[in-house]
Order: C-alpha cells, then structure tokens, then sequence
C-alpha cells in the first residue's frame, strides 16, 4: 500500500526530487503524528477530569455523593482531591493500562449492569475489592502522590496515629489498608487487609 501511494506522489510530481517529495512526506507524517498525540492527550486529560468522571448517572448518584464533604472534597487547606486523583496513576504506562482497562467499564453502563442504586448496592463489595486489589499491589501510590511518610509531622499527629504509621511502615502496610471508607461509604464484607494477593 505505502509502495503504491510512493508511485502515485513520484507519477504526480515528476518535477520534484525523489529527496524534495521524501522530505515533504516526512514533514506531512510528522505534522499528522502531532496532531494525533496532540488530540490523544486532550482526549486523556478530559477523561481524567471531574465533570467526565461524573458524566453517567451511576458515578454521580452514588459515590461522587458520598464523596461530598469528605476530607477529601473539603478540608482547612482548600486542596481538593478530584476522582482521577486517586483511581488514575499518573505514570504513563501505568496510566495507559488503566484506560485501557476503563473502557470495558463501557459495557457495564451499555447493559446497566449498576444503573439503579440496588444494583449499585449489590455491586459494591466486588468494585471495592477491585479497586482495593490495585491500590495494594502498587502500594497505594495513588495515595503516595500526595501524601508523602518523609513529609508527616509526627509531631501534629496524635500518638495513637503516630503509633500506627510508624507500625504501618515496619509491617509493609499500604495506605489503603487503614484508610479505606474516607471518600466513600465501605461494602459490607472483608475490607482491603484481609485481602490475599496472588505472589
């Protein structure tokens, strides 16, 4: 196919030199190489924005209203933790993986599989658990760009928290497995530290 299109350019432009019709098909690839990454950032910054997050009903009427007024929507310091914050990796590859994972979710909301609050509901334990599984298997770093154990004042935590990060640490637990159920209401069932992950 790309033989053909050459012989059609060199057939058209008889003028031009082999080097001069090169180069200007070299140019023209690159041009449309940036406007498709371009357009393939654009597309993955919208998808990591709030109002794509909550676009379907499923997201709005029920986690992203239980997230309101959490520490993490409101807080002293104004900073505000939006959905892709922590259900997005920032690292490209990582990220890549996850929209890629993201988009059979499509089929879930194409056949209604939680579109009213029971099956939500039902639900629930089986998203947390998928959510909870991924989180500790990179080590909660979703939580990690934020906060940050070298940055904690131990100082302005009380003992009792003071105690438990400096066990947490010692042992190799993650972040989710204390602080899950912050943003959202936690499923009935075992939560994330009864969680076996496969070696």
């Amino acid at each position: 196919m790309l033989g053909r299109f050459w012989g059609y350019l060199t057939t058209k432009c008889q003028t031009c030199s082999r080097i001069r019709l090169g180069i200007g098909v070299a140019v023209v690839a690159v041009l449309v190489a940036g406007v498709l990454m371009a357009a393939g950032a654009a597309g993955l910054a919208w998808t990591n924005t709030e109002g794509f997050c909550i676009g379907c009903h499923e997201m709005r009427d029920n986690v992203y209203a239980e997230f309101k007024d959490t520490i993490h929507d409101k807080n002293r310091s104004g900073v505000r933790a939006v959905c892709s914050d922590c259900h997005v990796p920032r690292e490209p590859v990582a990220m890549l993986k996850r929209k890629m994972a993201a988009t059979f979710e499509i089929w879930g909301k194409i056949t209604g599989v939680i579109d009213t609050k029971e099956k939500f509901e039902k639900m629930r334990h089986t998203m947390a658990v998928r959510e909870w599984t991924r989180m500790k298997k990179n080590n909660s770093q979703e939580c990690r760009n934020c906060h940050h154990f070298e940055a904690m004042d131990p100082d302005k935590q009380t003992e009792k928290a003071k105690a438990r990060h400096e066990k947490a640490r010692a042992e190799g637990v993650t972040c989710i497995d204390c602080h899950f159920g912050i943003a959202h209401n936690e499923p009935d069932g075992p939560g994330p530290q009864e969680l076996k992950l496969a070696k």
